[in-house]
């Protein structure tokens, strides 16, 4: 039998992205005293339209698995070409990125990105270069713009450690990564840093918007709503 010739590779290990999406009425409840609870729907949707438009244009990017109860998700996780799995428990983040996991274990994944839906600034190009590492075995923490938080985490293989979001969850990630006797980094990605939780997370994530072209359509959309609504109409109107 003839060998493979010298120098030829196989397929490309296979990346998941594992977007968690709680219900959207029961997003961004931080933000009550500034937002309705029908405007921070509408929000959630934007953001993770957004996000899932931005995973779907990164190429290292095998497939999308967006795990939800939110009806409204399915949709558009389905009208973007992602893998629906449903989040029956609605146990919070990290138990529904688990369900993400536990399917591309399944699958054969050789490692997986945890995101969150509340990051629409993510441009496909920093994900790319993010992903342009060896798979081998390690944790990659990618932390939020305070420095305590987690809003990516990279695992090679994808169960390497268990994910455990929240507030601090940065030192948590660590710590088990360093308890598994497995190599961790944290990386800093300018368009992941950003989610929104807050008055003064809306604030920031609005202007590194506006310090930049393109991207976030969606989520540019209801800023300028937003910005539109506080204004007063013009005299005589």
């Amino acid at each position: 039998m003839a060998s493979e010739p010298r120098g030829r590779s196989g397929p490309p290990p296979m990346t998941y992205a594992i977007l968690p999406v709680k219900r959207f009425g029961e997003a961004k409840f931080r933000l009550g005293d500034e937002l309705s609870g029908g405007t921070r729907r509408a929000l959630a949707e934007a953001m993770v339209t957004d996000v899932l438009m931005a995973l779907r244009r990164t190429a290292a990017v095998h497939e999308v698995l967006v795990v939800t109860s939110e009806p409204a998700a399915e949709a558009i996780g389905r009208g973007y070409g992602a893998r629906v799995l449903p989040d029956h428990r609605e146990e919070g983040q990290s138990a529904a990125a688990l369900i993400g996991i536990e399917h591309a274990i399944e699958v054969g994944a050789a490692r997986v990105l945890l995101v969150p839906g509340d990051c629409p600034a993510l441009d496909p190009a920093e994900l790319t270069d993010l992903l342009d590492q060896p798979v081998v075995r390690s944790v990659t923490i990618v932390p939020d713009r305070h420095g305590s938080g987690t809003n990516a985490l990279l695992l090679a293989p994808a169960d390497v450690i268990e994910p455990s979001f929240g507030p601090d969850s940065r030192s948590r990630h660590e710590d088990a990564a360093a308890a598994a006797g497995v190599p961790w980094t944290v990386e800093q990605v300018p368009t992941l840093l950003l989610d929104v939780d807050t008055a003064d997370d809306l604030a920031a994530l609005r202007q590194a918007l506006a310090a930049r072209r393109g991207g976030a359509a969606h989520t540019r959309g209801m800023l300028s709503r937003l910005a539109g609504w506080g204004r007063s109409p013009p005299a005589g109107s």
